[in-house]
């Protein structure tokens, strides 16, 4: 099966001052986004930042990225409604008011490095239920092993349906480690049917992204997960990220999934 490709290009972390490559503007975004589509990249997971280059869910800002995007290329566009550890919860699931092909649904709170990622559970009933009215679907980011425990609540109790898209997030301090051993541990674990990428955060990106792809996993490249190209070296841009993981994916005999192929392998709706 071609492995699908997301670029994640910004994040809420990092800012110029650590990459001074890193995308903030939304002309800046959506220009970073239709460079990685030209080498590879199928799915688009975008975090937004105001023009302090603090991350916001401006309804405003939102549309003018998803807009400038369109205008560029045909890459799925994948919302963030984890926005930043600052943003309350309210403004952040008004994202999905947008309609994009797919969001996040972070199903747990957590440490986050020195912060708290908040996600009350009534909360986030409430935009599960939310994203399946609207047709969005819902991109189940897995810090810890608890996390896909309560996805399977949230499936059991009928706010998800379809085979569960999930992302396995390894290297964020207060969740998993980014480990082969914790990967191993996660995989198994998943539902018939799911459809799962790597998000592996810091220097060992590259490592588990190849294990990943071996083991029938999709992926994700771009500087929301790593500033480097290599040791030392910061990526200049995020096309040469996704670039790298492409080369990763074809090294290993694999086919790369264009946006069509994506579409119906994450089950979406045209």
């Amino acid at each position: 099966m071609p492995v699908v490709i997301t670029v994640a290009p910004t994040g809420p972390i990092a800012t110029k001052a650590d990459n001074p490559a890193l995308p903030t503007s939304p002309e800046e975004i959506a220009t970073a986004v239709a460079d990685a589509y030209d080498v590879g990249a199928a799915v688009a997971h975008i975090h937004l930042r105001d023009d302090q280059q603090r991350p916001t869910a401006d309804l405003d800002i939102a549309r003018r990225v998803v807009d400038l995007i369109a205008d560029r290329c045909p890459i799925l566009v994948q919302l963030s409604t984890g926005v930043g550890l600052t943003v309350p919860f309210e403004e952040r699931e008004r994202l999905v008011e947008l309609r994009p092909a797919m969001a996040t649904l972070n199903p747990c709170s957590m440490t986050f490095a020195a912060g708290e990622f908040r996600n009350p559970p009534a909360d986030v009933r409430r935009l599960a239920a939310r994203m399946k009215e609207l047709g969005v679907k819902p991109e189940l980011e897995v810090y810890d092993t608890g996390h896909l425990d309560e996805c399977l609540r949230l499936r059991d109790e009928g706010l998800l349906d379809g085979n569960l898209q999930f992302s396995i997030v390894m290297g964020v301090r207060g969740g998993m480690a980014a480990t082969p051993e914790n990967l191993m541990t996660l995989v198994p674990r998943l539902p018939e049917g799911a459809i799962w990428q790597i998000i592996a955060i810091g220097k060992n990106n590259l490592q588990l992204t190849a294990m990943a792809l071996a083991l029938g996993g999709n992926a994700r490249a771009g500087m929301e997960d790593t500033l480097y190209l290599r040791r030392g070296e910061l990526a200049g841009t995020n096309a040469q990220l996704v670039e790298r993981t492409v080369t990763v994916a074809r090294t290993l005999e694999l086919a790369v999934a264009d946006v069509g192929t994506a579409r119906k392998q994450l089950g979406l709706k045209e």
